[in-house]
């Protein structure tokens, strides 16, 4: 892919917003659009015919270039397979002459009488158009039968020159696009970084398509639709990125988890006038968000990533490409929550671990029919209002079991965004719980399975987005292995309230980050929810890269913001195995 910038002037406003020092937007926006919209560059001595049985469409495009007759174009047909061929060419040369005619006209005088059939140059009046192969003339043949035999020396013939025929190549679909002259080549390859001089520009993406047999079709373009334009300046995520300016090597790993608001919770009348009043609505906007997210991502060199209200088009049409190129070298996986358009990601470095395992479920809908639930789902009935919240929830749990390249070690990663409402303490209690208890089985069947010398080459990370903070249950289960029946979670909702039920769970967790003041913060609720729990006899921290002051929060009075891309902040914890 090559990218060319031009500073022609906009005779529409930009209706996205680029930074400075982002990767995604561009090559992003451009790939989608350029599907539907673009120029094509025909070789001048190809023909390309397209078709796909048993549509009986056959696509014809050639460019004719003729300096004798001043003229050059792309000429595009849709015919019918079972047309003869001489029907077909006496389009051709009409569509042909009709250019000519409509130069012709142009360069005639209003006054002057001369038939403009006069006007066809002689070159095509004498010359002719054949399609052949070899020195056979097919004319009376259909397409059918000619694309039946061989299409080695198949060509189209238009005056003195002879067109390869070239059949079923890749081809962009079909669109216009105006050209522009005097572009500025600016970069190469799948992602293009902008920087401070191309605030101004348009961009040009200039796309070969090629598929995996090594066959290539015409290059494609696509003009960004508004000028790149001045970024935030510097994000308080950069300041964070000095403490990750290398990968980590050896036994040592980074984690990160963040949730990075999905665009169905951010861009809409309700997050502009209630939840995110104080953020502008173009810093709202995913083209502006994901291009902060994915450089802020980026920039912390992780080896696991989780991520939590990951919308399915940025994971598929953002997060993917540029975290699974080959030199990022990750392997997303995704986990949707129920019907809903987003859910939990969880990205791997593919050059330091190798992928065992991975499993999602939704434990709303899972919760009657698992048997290691079945004893806590026997105490949930005993309220029916509760059992009926409980399973209408879409919350999914991730798991994902990485082995470490260079040793006979093991990850067990598990990703989850708990259910969000005021009321529910219970309910996330309980769907932690069972979590939990789907961890613990999993575990001891892993340890069978996977014919361990010793348990402690199995360890177990917890990470994500409670909505719970250290005072709730969901901590003191993890910290301390043990919630009772008294605990106050367990009446946050009174008609559901949950009598003699206790919860516990046997590995001994800690927080990779502690309990941060904020890991959420808007203006009308900031608390610690996030976090990275790791099993600490078999795991140690080694670093935490510092989260972000409270004046860098309260700068744009609360996140999102113009710098912020998320209202959470994302959780860096670098961790080791201990007995390795």
């Amino acid at each position: 892919m090559e990218f060319m910038k031009n500073n022609l002037h906009a005779h529409t406003s930009a209706t996205t917003t680029t930074t400075t020092t982002t990767t995604r937007l561009i090559c992003q926006s451009v790939v989608r659009i350029a599907a539907h919209v673009h120029h094509t560059n025909c070789p001048m001595d190809k023909v390309y015919l397209r078709y796909d049985t048993p549509s009986e469409e056959l696509h014809i495009s050639f460019r004719y270039v003729n300096a004798d007759l001043k003229l050059d174009r792309e000429f595009n047909f849709c015919r019918r397979m079972s047309e003869k061929v001489e029907d077909a060419l006496t389009r051709i040369r009409g569509n042909i002459e009709k250019e000519l005619f409509k130069k012709a006209k142009k360069g005639k005088r209003k006054n002057d009488t001369q038939d403009t059939t006069e006007l066809l140059p002689n070159a095509l009046v004498d010359g002719k158009i054949e399609f052949l192969r070899g020195e056979q003339k097919l004319e009376d043949m259909t397409f059918i039968d000619i694309l039946a035999d061989t299409v080695d020396s198949l060509y189209l013939k238009i005056l003195d020159r002879n067109f390869q025929v070239v059949i079923n190549q890749p081809w962009p679909a079909s669109g216009n696009l105006k050209q522009v002259k005097d572009w500025l080549h600016c970069g190469d390859g799948l992602f293009y970084n902008t920087c401070n001089e191309d605030v101004g520009y348009f961009l040009k993406l200039v796309l070969k398509p090629g598929n995996n047999q090594g066959q290539f079709g015409p290059s494609v373009e696509q003009i960004s639709k508004g000028e790149v334009q001045a970024g935030p300046g510097t994000c308080p995520f950069e300041t964070r990125h000095c403490f990750t300016k290398q990968r980590l090597k050896g036994n040592s790993w980074r984690m990160v988890s963040y949730n990075i608001l999905a665009d169905l919770y951010a861009d809409s009348d309700y997050s502009r006038t209630q939840l995110f009043p104080y953020c502008p609505p173009y810093a709202l906007k995913t083209d502006y968000r994901k291009q902060l997210i994915m450089k802020e991502v980026m920039g912390y060199n992780a080896d696991i990533i989780c991520l939590q209200e990951v919308d399915l088009k940025i994971f598929s049409f953002d997060l993917q490409p540029l975290l699974e190129d080959d030199q990022q070298a990750f392997k997303g996986l995704m986990a949707q929550k129920g019907t809903c358009g987003e859910g939990v990601a969880t990205f791997y470095n593919t050059n330091r671990f190798d992928l065992i395992e991975t499993r999602s479920f939704n434990i709303g809908e899972n919760i009657k029919v698992t048997p290691v639930f079945s004893e806590l789902w026997q105490k949930i009935q005993t309220n029916e209002k509760l059992a009926e919240r409980i399973c209408d929830r879409s919350t999914t749990l991730q798991l994902t079991l990485l082995k470490m390249k260079e040793c006979e070690y093991y990850l067990l990663v598990a990703n989850t965004h708990l259910y969000f409402h005021p009321d529910a303490d219970h309910i996330r209690l309980l769907q932690f719980g069972l979590s939990m208890l789907y961890i613990e089985d999993m575990y001891k069947k892993l340890i069978k399975q996977l014919n361990l010398k010793d348990e402690s080459q199995l360890a177990i990370i917890f990470s994500g987005d409670f909505n719970s903070v250290p005072e709730c249950g969901i901590f003191r289960l993890m910290t301390q292995g043990f919630v009772g029946d008294d605990f106050i979670d367990w009446n946050s909702n009174p008609e559901e309230a949950l009598v003699g039920v206790s919860l516990q769970q046997p590995f001994r967790m800690q927080s990779a980050c502690g309990t941060p003041k904020y890991t959420n913060f808007t203006h009308t609720f900031a608390a610690c929810l996030d976090y990275i729990f790791y099993q600490s006899d078999r795991l140690e921290v080694e670093q935490v890269v510092p989260l972000p002051a409270d004046e860098e929060l309260k700068s744009h009075i609360a996140i999102p913001s113009v710098v912020f891309p998320s209202d959470h902040v994302a959780l860096v914890a670098d961790l080791r195995f201990k007995n390795l």
